[in-house]
């Protein structure tokens, strides 16, 4: 049984038909990317396991029991936590502050405190104090990822942390990935770059148009494959 798995998964914004029969698996342990081009769909994979958006009961099922009608508190409690995408920190709190507001909701102790996000982004503790939004955007995605550990979090759902960052940043925080690995949190990462996603990730799919094109091992895919995949066989 996988960890996280979605079988033929459908959204909607209101009219709008954004995914169409989605079938996606994540395994204890493993880190799965989903690449694909703006509006393939991806964010709204994210929004629909995290409770964002709501979805048949059995589209989505978590160690086999099926979310897919759950609102987004309810799905936290269970071990699932989303980063978004924009970072999305609150104005008025500082870094710590804003670190703090991943606890709730979840009981119980687990990896993640304050003292082991510090650890992860030796940076954020020399600004714990400060207003989350004077930071730079890299650490803005630090904070944003270390409120997401802070509910310890079985699955971490990751939108797009990569996007708008320099390569030194974005190179920082994809290296806190095998460290989060290590305490036994299994990830799935929303990206654009291809080539970040290959270097992380133990299986990729690649959307477009709402629909999975392509999926397999970064060994096992070309490429032509890839390019194909993401773009469309005439691109």
């Amino acid at each position: 049984m996988a960890l996280l798995e979605t079988q033929g998964l459908t959204a909607f914004y209101g009219d709008f038909q954004a995914l169409f029969g989605v079938d996606m698996r994540l395994e204890e342990g493993e880190t799965i990317a989903v690449i694909g081009a703006n509006g393939a769909g991806k964010s709204t994979l994210l929004r629909s396991i995290s409770g964002l958006l709501r979805n048949e009961p059995g589209q989505i099922r978590y160690q086999g029991q099926p979310i897919g009608a759950l609102a987004a508190p309810d799905v936290v409690r269970l071990g699932v936590a989303m980063v978004p995408e924009g970072r999305k920190l609150f104005p008025s709190l500082s870094v710590e502050e804003n670190l703090l507001v991943g606890k709730y909701g979840r009981s119980g102790d687990g990896t993640w405190t304050l003292e082991t996000i510090y650890d992860l982004f030796p940076v954020l503790k020399e600004r714990r104090h400060s207003p989350g939004t004077a930071l730079s955007g890299g650490q803005q995605q630090m904070v944003a990822i270390g409120r997401g550990l802070m509910s310890n979090p079985r699955v971490l759902l990751c939108d797009e942390v990569s996007l708008g960052l320099a390569p030194v940043i974005i190179r920082d925080i994809y290296a806190a990935f095998p460290k989060i690995r290590a305490t036994g949190a299994s990830i799935v990462i929303i990206e654009q770059d291809i080539g970040q996603a290959l270097k992380v990730a133990d299986r990729v799919y690649c959307m477009m148009e709402g629909r999975v094109t392509l999926s397999g091992t970064p060994a096992s895919l070309s490429r032509e494959a890839i390019h194909a995949a993401y773009f469309g066989a005439h691109a």
